[in-house]
C-alpha cells in the first residue's frame, strides 16, 4: 500500500515538474512564430540585395567585442575569397588587443579554425569606410555602424539573414561567457551563412 501511494506520488510530481516546462515550451514557440515566419523574406531580401552588388575586393566583419563571432566568421570568409584578391578583416566595438576565449579557441579548431593568434581589433571610422562590405552579427550593430559611421544599410548585411534554416532571429548568440554548447551552436550556425554568403558572392557570371 505505502508502495503504491509512494509511486503515486512520484508520478504527480514528475507532471506538476513537465507542467511548467510544457507551459514554457508552448509560450518559446508562439514567441518565435513571427521571425520565423519573417525570416524567409529577410533571407530573400538580403540573397537579393548582395547579388545585385558588385563583388567586394574588401569585407569587414563586425561583432560586439571581436574575440567570438567576428573572428571565427572572417577567417571562414578569407579561407574563400583571399584566393580570390578578397581582403577580410574583423572589428568589434571596444577594448582591443584581446585573445579570442579558450572555448573559441578550442571549438573553432574542431571545425579547421586557428583563433590561436587572434587579437581583437577596435572598429574605427578608417576601417568601417575601407570595407566594400561590412557583415554584422546583429541588426543593431549595423544600425550603429550606420549611425556612427555613415555607412549605407546597403552595404551591410547581417549575416543571420542568410540563414538557410528556419530560425526565429537574425542575431547569432554571443557565446562569450556561455557554455561550449552556446559556441558549438553559434558557430555552427555561423559556418551554415558563411555558406550561403560565399555561395552568392562567388557565383558572379
Amino acid at each position: 500500500m505505502d508502495t503504491a501511494i509512494e509511486r503515486r506520488t512520484v508520478k504527480d510530481r514528475r507532471s506538476h515538474d513537465a507542467t511548467p516546462r510544457l507551459a514554457r515550451d508552448v509560450l518559446t514557440r508562439l514567441r518565435d512564430a513571427p521571425g520565423r515566419l519573417l525570416h524567409p523574406l529577410r533571407r530573400r531580401h538580403a540573397l537579393d540585395a548582395l547579388r545585385r552588388r558588385p563583388a567586394p575586393a574588401a569585407v569587414l566583419v563586425v561583432c560586439h567585442g571581436n574575440i567570438c563571432r567576428s573572428p571565427f566568421a572572417a577567417a571562414l570568409l578569407a579561407a574563400e575569397l583571399a584566393p580570390g584578391g578578397a581582403r577580410v578583416q574583423s572589428a568589434g566595438f571596444f577594448a582591443p588587443n584581446r585573445p579570442c576565449p579558450p572555448e573559441a579557441v578550442t571549438v573553432a579548431a574542431r571545425r579547421g579554425v586557428d583563433l590561436s593568434a587572434h587579437r581583437s581589433t577596435l572598429l574605427t571610422a578608417q576601417l568601417a569606410h575601407s570595407a566594400d562590405l561590412i557583415v554584422v552579427m546583429d541588426p543593431a550593430q549595423g544600425r550603429l555602424i550606420h549611425d556612427r559611421f555613415g555607412r549605407l544599410y546597403r552595404d551591410i548585411v547581417a549575416l543571420g539573414d542568410l540563414d538557410p534554416m528556419s530560425i526565429s532571429t537574425p542575431v547569432i548568440r554571443d557565446p562569450v561567457d556561455q557554455d561550449v554548447e552556446v559556441y558549438e551552436e553559434s558557430y555552427a550556425r555561423i559556418e551554415r551563412c558563411v555558406a550561403e554568403l560565399v555561395q552568392v558572392l562567388t557565383s558572379r557570371p
